[in-house]
């Protein structure tokens, strides 16, 4: 791996978060936003270049686990994905198939350029199987218990799957339990400092793209474990 592109993959990262946090600000869209506004100044969710730092940190460790190879664009796209997704969620307890849709469609295309320029079309089978069984299984989830989460976590479900299980059914399994477990441990936390009751409806979104990437980066290990 060399600098330039690790260099180059922070950049961009840092772009990203910008572009993140600006559209962020300007949910639900439309809503107009000057070209200064995009490019600079203030008017982003976060405190100033938080999302920036975290985004580029994010793209470089995903530059550093899957190398100068055809499926990186598909995880930068999830990074980019992820982030907004998670800083919408937290902020309007919603995952909106405006982005959650074209993540999704985006994420198969450029899987799909991957199988077809490493010859890894078992892969790409199984990333869309393990897709359609993780919205699957949540989608029951949901019908059972409405209250504790909605379409838009399924739909995540399904893009968490799909990129997922490119890597494998264990890692499948890992970042979904990793996800939940997450989540268990935030709401604990939150009742132990009193900023939430045990009806208080937390924002699912975050720990399962948390869960995910934490899967992805340590691949491996659940290959062995698992």
């Amino acid at each position: 791996m060399t600098g330039l592109v690790l260099a180059a993959a922070a950049l961009s990262g840092a772009a990203v978060g910008h572009l993140v946090d600006r559209a962020a600000a300007r949910f639900p869209w439309p809503r107009p936003a000057t070209v200064g506004a995009v490019l600079g100044g203030r008017g982003g969710v976060a405190p100033r270049g938080l999302l920036e730092v975290a985004t580029a940190a994010l793209f470089v460790l995903a530059a550093l686990r899957f190398g100068p190879t055809a499926e990186l664009p598909a995880w930068l796209w999830f990074v980019a994905a992820g982030v907004l997704l998670s800083v919408i969620d937290l902020r309007e307890q919603l995952l909106p198939n405006r982005v959650l849709l074209p993540a999704t469609a985006g994420a198969l295309l450029l899987l799909t350029v991957a199988a077809a320029v490493g010859d890894r079309w078992d892969d790409l089978l199984r990333a869309v199987l393990a897709g359609s069984a993780a919205f699957g299984v949540l989608l029951l989830m949901a019908l059972v218990s409405p209250s504790g989460m909605g379409m838009g976590d399924v739909k995540l479900a399904g893009l968490l799957g799909l990129l997922l299980g490119w890597l494998g059914w264990p890692v499948v399994l890992a970042g979904f339990f990793l996800g939940f477990l997450v989540q268990a441990v935030l709401g604990l936390a939150l009742l132990a400092l009193r900023r939430a009751g045990r009806r208080t409806e937390l924002p699912f979104g975050p720990a399962l793209v948390a869960g995910a990437l934490v899967a992805a980066v340590l691949a491996g290990t659940w290959q062995g474990l698992l």
